[in-house]
């Protein structure tokens, strides 16, 4: 019986082989034979864990988090034209309008609503 990943594996092969296309070999447990990995490994490694030593799960768990968040979003890669593979996005305030003026507004409508509710004048 399979569950999960080696279903979708199973799933993968059987369509690969009707539409004539073969797979190359990687054996398994070797994650080496797999070049996207390796080359994460080996930017990982040489980026961060080569230059930092870890005296707690945490301060590891947060140097970690960070470089990932730095590869992911700014660091140019040449796959993608020199471009992170997920840029960061800002969305910019309604030019003019400060937060202060945004929450009056809200809080007004909340008050009119409140009024309505209650039969009051609109």
């Amino acid at each position: 019986m399979c569950y999960g990943a080696e279903f979708t594996a199973h799933a993968v092969r059987d369509w690969l082989g009707r539409i004539g296309v073969k797979t190359l070999y990687i054996e398994p447990g070797s994650p080496w034979e797999n070049g996207y990995n390796e080359s994460l490994n080996g930017k990982l490694r040489d980026e961060l864990l080569n230059g930092e030593i870890f005296y707690t799960l945490r301060e590891a768990t947060i140097l970690i988090e960070r470089w990932r968040q730095h590869y992911n979003t700014l660091r140019p890669h040449s796959s993608l034209g020199y471009q992170p593979p997920a840029p960061e996005t800002i969305l910019p305030r309604p030019a003019g309008l400060t937060y202060a003026a945004l929450r009056s507004v809200h809080q007004d409508d909340h008050v009119r609503r409140n009024s309505n509710l209650s039969g009051g004048p609109p």
